[in-house]
């Protein structure tokens, strides 16, 4: 009986994995890497905006951030088992592209407090995490580095035989502060032509009255004013 206990107690202090973490140490990580990651996956929640947004995305921080933690005690201090988990890992293939920069931040936010976790650097992890979220609240809460011009997308289809080049001069100059034309194409199998202008438009305009303004240049045709573009999946 007592060398059973004295054997279970050899397994459970994980000396083959690392010599340094005991059973406690585990639960503490992965526990903590948990809490944490859960919090900036609710900070990135409430601070995000536009249309991106994935509930699977969030549950991936979290779970990033703790198998980020297991893996930084499993390698411990042993360089030959960080090489061979560099390469393990790197049959890894992500298909999926990140919609917007700022979810690679959150990303290796997560990793970051994960390997702190691991590593069993449980202040610096909490520190970090409160640190970092506070700055990223008051970011959002005061809209630091927002533009202050808006800018707004103008979809007109038109006859192949008028001229766009100069018709809507008069209303885009009624009607916005600066207007770019940046695209231009061919639509309903060449039967229209859809031009595409960038435009600031000034403050207090009537949005009705533009646009009708612009069915009655392009013949009636089709007329798409998008907002908050830079922030939508087109």
């Amino acid at each position: 009986m007592d060398s059973f206990f004295q054997a279970l107690q050899d397994q459970l202090n994980f000396q083959d994995l690392s010599g340094a973490f005991t059973v406690t140490d585990v639960i503490l990580a992965l526990t903590l890497s948990f809490i944490l990651t859960g919090g900036i996956a609710y900070v990135y929640k409430i601070t995000h905006k536009g249309m991106s947004y994935t509930q699977s995305f969030v549950h991936t921080l979290v779970i990033m951030g703790m198998i980020t933690a297991l893996i930084m005690l499993i390698v411990g201090s042993n360089i030959a088992r960080a090489f061979s988990l560099v390469g393990a890992l790197s049959i890894i293939r992500f298909r999926n592209a990140v919609k917007e920069t700022r979810d690679v931040g959150f990303i290796f936010f997560a990793m970051a407090i994960g390997m702190a976790a691991g590593t069993q650097f449980y202040l610096l992890a909490i520190l970090a995490t409160v640190f970092i979220s506070c700055a990223i609240l008051i970011m959002n809460r005061f809209n630091w580095y927002a533009q202050t011009a808006v800018n707004l997308l103008l979809k007109i289809q038109v006859p192949n035989n008028l001229n766009f080049d100069t018709s809507f001069n008069e209303a885009l100059v009624k009607y916005t502060k600066a207007s770019d034309l940046i695209s231009v194409d061919s639509v309903h199998s060449g039967m229209l032509t859809e031009v595409i202008y960038s435009i600031s438009p000034k403050e207090k305009i009537n949005t009705r009255e533009f646009l009708e303004e612009i069915k009655q240049l392009n013949g009636n045709n089709k007329v798409t004013l998008i907002t908050g573009y830079n922030n939508t999946d087109l």
